[in-house]
């Protein structure tokens, strides 16, 4: 019987104690026979290291000290990392069960792929489905164009890692999306039409107590796309594109961030550069306004009770070891 190729998986954490158990679990539940797992605790001054020692001895490493953020926490885990694949998974999101399996099973069947994904699912602190988020396979310059990923849902090739490089530390927010774009260069990335995991909203995940500072790292990182010769020729032949799509997403993360008016000059300056693209995104356009005039609330009251309907309160639930969910 041939056996099956290393996957690591490595959890930052710091102060996560809510939610870090959950996480935990769903790695270790995965059933999946020739797994690595890795934990990376900052330090933290919760009950988290208490966590982790009751996982210990199903735990590769572990290691609880300060860092210097997301990122080093995150390599330091990727440099100790055997596995022939490797992701992470942060400590308030969680694996669906066959994730590791499965992403195993699309990088051995695509040599050529550099990393692959699934789809995922946006939850709330409570494990409530908030939205599916459903993908199709991305290119470089899709991803220049700020189609985002949620990134517990891919895995890496290692060997891809080495060669292109580790998280780029001077990001802190776009971290992840910065090193997709990286792999895109090196080879294709595959999607596999899956639910592999869960993403967790709540009010000090970053994506929401941090969304204003995206638009700078992601001024920052467009604007360096022209300085770097492997992407020089893909920035200059699709730049009213990708500007227009850094706008888009600019607004949406200020919109996250209530800064509404701010919202919508983004998506004025989109309108003169790419009017077909801020068309696909009317619904946020509606948004901002409502924001700036004080209607905000009948927005969200519209959304709230279309997912209260789309998703009938649905919530990912545990059965046994497994965390299972309802489509």
């Amino acid at each position: 019987m041939t056996k099956l190729p290393l996957v690591s998986i490595i959890t930052p954490s710091y102060n996560q104690a809510p939610f870090l158990e959950e996480t935990i679990r769903t790695v270790l539940g995965q059933g999946y026979p020739n797994l690595e797992y890795i934990v990376v605790d900052g330090g933290s001054t919760d009950h988290s290291v208490e966590i982790i020692q009751k996982y210990a001895d199903r735990i590769a490493w572990w290691v609880s000290e300060p860092d210097k953020g997301q990122a080093h926490a995150i390599n330091k885990g990727l440099k100790r990392a055997r596995g022939e694949y490797v992701a992470w998974l942060n400590s308030d999101d969680l694996y669906l069960p066959n994730a590791v399996r499965h992403a195993a099973a699309a990088l051995q069947q695509n040599p050529a792929a550099s990393m692959v994904h699934g789809d995922g699912i946006l939850i709330d602190s409570e494990k409530r489905i908030l939205d599916w988020h459903r993908y199709h396979s991305l290119t470089t310059l899709d991803l220049m164009c700020w189609q985002v990923l949620l990134q517990p849902t891919v895995f890496m090739r290692r060997s891809v890692l080495e060669k292109t490089g580790y998280l780029n530390t001077d990001y802190h927010l776009i971290l992840d999306h910065e090193l997709w774009i990286r792999f895109a260069l090196q080879g294709p990335i595959i999607h596999v039409p899956e639910f592999w995991a869960a993403e967790r909203t709540h009010p000090e995940a970053k994506t929401i107590a941090s969304a204003a500072d995206f638009v700078g790292e992601a001024q920052r990182l467009v604007s360096s796309f022209p300085e770097i010769p492997e992407y020089r020729n893909c920035y200059e032949g699709n730049r009213h594109r990708i500007d227009a799509s850094l706008c888009i997403f600019s607004a949406r993360r200020l919109i996250d961030n209530r800064q509404y008016r701010i919202a919508l000059g983004f998506f004025w300056r989109a309108l003169f550069i790419k009017p077909a693209l801020v068309l696909k995104a009317w619904y946020k356009v509606i948004q901002a306004f409502l924001g700036v005039v004080g209607l905000e609330s009948g927005f969200l009251w519209y959304r709230n009770t279309r997912r209260r309907l789309q998703h009938q309160g649905k919530t990912l639930f545990w059965d046994g070891d497994l965390l299972r969910y309802t489509d």
